[in-house]
């Protein structure tokens, strides 16, 4: 038997490629490497938090005070469409599959995903359709209907050009993510070390799996409204007219049946990093760990329930407003059982309070607020008089940001030193930590009093004695403060990229798979397939003598899949023919570029299966 050390100094794998990689730009252009395009993701989803947060900070600006005209009207509508679009689509969801597609198979002890040319397929249409959605910017203007896109001020006869680019990169990041969520169930269920069972796969990994299945069934009623939308916008058909037959209520049912459980795609993430944070920090297990695995499958399931609580103002009838209130009302036990588990597991802990630690603590009670006032929404009449005021932008901007965001900074700061090998500056992100939570809190507890206080959502302007002028302007300054904390982060990341004191295998003394290996990993994660005896494989190694690694007698065969170019090829032809619909409407010939696009697809799917495994 022998320790962590000695499995680190055993004999080298036969490390095998079909095809070596190439370096520089070409490698990452044809990378297959789980861990590389989990880099990706995440850079993009940083990226577009900082776009998404200045749009915010613009319209914002306009709303400090009363009768400005900074932006007004369509300007107005495209700067909220735009930062909602990009903060849930393009930053919050790739900054989760920057952690899913890195962490998941080194936390399951497994070498790549199940598929990774699909996985490279996925990050490069999820790419084309941020950039489809922003091109707008450029070749049209801002979609102005609103990030729900409701029908009819998404259709032609109302809503802008810029929607036609919304609704082709929505279609991209549907395809993006339907395959992604089918290719990370087939890793999680089929992948995992010997002797992980399932209630052994760590809480993140679960979390994972969980909202790989919502987004396995939850975008397809989005893509199916979509596509209708793009039928009406393009070809004149009729979905949505309610003049010719049509139902605008189709779009609200196929979005939130969609939006609803993309909420819990959004959060369960954070989750799961706070209860893999929590226990190192704390210096325990997880209180009642099997518990938050169990809620938080309850809470994908019935998440698929709830969506007509959205749709309380649409006039449904008195029986679903019951069904949907009761529903709405029993999701929020679950999350009840992890708020517990978690305070349980810090009861009597020997805590310690890194960055990534008070990111995983706030969290705690900044959600709660957020969810207490989610919960008050499943009254069916208090819903009908605070739907459509600041109080429930209040609500959803304590669960999204407070909630999913502050969870992701808090992976951040923990995750960063296996990623890069480098320690982040605990200072800058103590000083990132305070502004954030100062900020956030600046920003949206004043909306609870604009909604009670009467504040409508989606308007550019107020009169001066409506009584809102101190909330608007608090909550603008807010802003600033939480734009400054970012920087501060992003900063801190890119300072300790070089000049970072470096972090060594595992520098929190943690408890799973992925620190077994060095920081960062090697292209195979493993030298040697781990073994696993418990739920804190890790820790029960370094701790537990009869638990020590065997280091085995001969080096393992290791088999890596080739870099591809064809994922690429593949997306591209997508891209094609979203863009030859898109120029439909300039001339109708140009739908040849889509066929264009089809043939791509059908050559690339063909040379990628005649690929070497």
């Amino acid at each position: 038997m022998a320790s962590v050390a000695d499995f680190a100094q055993a004999q080298a794998p036969v490390y095998h490629q079909e095809r070596p990689a190439k370096s520089g730009l070409v490698d990452w252009l044809t990378t297959v490497d789980h861990k590389k395009i989990g880099i990706l993701y995440g850079t993009a989803g940083v990226f577009w938090l900082l776009i998404g947060g200045l749009e915010a900070l613009l319209f914002r600006l306009q709303l400090a005070k009363p009768d400005q005209d900074l932006f007004i009207g369509t300007q107005y509508n495209g700067l909220v469409t735009m930062h909602a679009t990009t903060m849930v689509f393009l930053a919050v969801m790739p900054m989760i599959a920057g952690f899913s597609n890195y962490f998941v198979p080194l936390m399951i002890g497994a070498r790549d995903v199940a598929f990774p040319r699909l996985n490279a397929f996925s990050w490069y249409t999820f790419l084309f359709g941020s950039l489809v959605i922003n091109a707008s910017i450029v070749f049209a203007h801002f979609p102005a209907g609103g990030w729900t896109g409701y029908a009819p001020l998404s259709t032609r006869a109302y809503g802008n050009d810029g929607m036609d680019f919304w609704w082709a990169g929505l279609v991209l990041l549907a395809i993006s993510s339907m395959v992604a969520g089918v290719n990370f169930v087939v890793t999680i269920l089929n992948m995992r070390a010997p002797g992980m069972t399932l209630m052994r796969v760590p809480v993140l990994a679960w979390m994972m799996l969980v909202i790989q299945f919502l987004l396995a069934f939850s975008f397809p009623p989005i893509a199916v409204g979509l596509i209708f939308l793009a039928f009406d916008r393009t070809f004149g058909a009729v979905f949505y007219e309610t003049a010719m037959g049509g139902d605008p209520h189709l779009w609200q049912h196929l979005f939130w049946l969609f939006g609803h459980p993309e909420v819990y795609v959004l959060i369960l993430p954070s989750m799961g990093i706070v209860s893999e944070v929590l226990p190192v920090f704390a210096r325990r297990p997880l209180f009642g760990q099997h518990a938050v695995i169990f809620s938080g499958v309850f809470i994908g399931f019935v998440g698929f329930g709830v969506w007509g609580h959205h749709m309380f103002t649409a006039g449904m009838g008195p029986i679903a407003d019951a069904v949907f209130a009761a529903t709405t009302a029993v999701i929020a036990i679950p999350t009840g059982v992890k708020i517990f588990n978690w305070l349980g597991t810090l009861w009597g802990g020997k805590l310690t309070f890194p960055v990534a630690m008070l990111f995983a603590i706030s969290f705690i009670p900044m959600f709660t607020i957020g969810g207490l006032s989610g919960v008050m929404h499943a009254n069916a009449p208090l819903d009908l008089q605070q739907h459509d005021s600041y109080f429930v932008v209040a609500h959803f901007h304590y669960v999204l940001v407070g909630g999913a965001l502050q969870g992701l900074f808090s992976g951040i700061y923990f995750y960063f030193p296996k990623i890069t090998g480098k320690m982040l500056s605990e200072a800058l992100g103590k000083a990132h930590f305070w502004l954030f939570l100062i900020g956030m809190n600046m920003t949206f507890w004043p909306m609870h009093d604009l909604g009670n206080r009467g504040m409508p959502r989606r308007i550019y302007t107020y009169p001066a004695d409506a009584g809102w002028n101190f909330d608007n302007l608090l909550a603008t300054a807010g802003v600033f403060f939480m734009a400054a904390g970012t920087l501060i982060m992003v900063y801190n990341m890119l300072n300790s990229l070089k000049n970072g004191k470096e972090a060594g295998r595992d520098p929190w003394d943690a408890n799973t798979l992925e620190w077994m290996t060095t920081s960062p990993p090697p292209a195979h994660n493993f030298d040697f397939t781990p073994v696993v005896f418990s739920e804190r494989p890790l820790f029960d190694h370094k701790h537990t003598e009869d638990l020590a690694i065997p280091v085995p007698s001969e080096a393992e065969q290791i088999h890596m899949p080739s870099p591809s170019w064809k994922p690429l090829v593949v997306a591209t032809g997508a891209l094609l023919i979203i863009v030859g619909l898109l120029l439909f409407n300039v001339a109708p010939l140009l739908w040849l570029v889509s066929v264009a696009g089809a043939l791509t697809v059908v050559v690339g799917i063909y040379q990628w299966v005649s690929e070497p495994v």
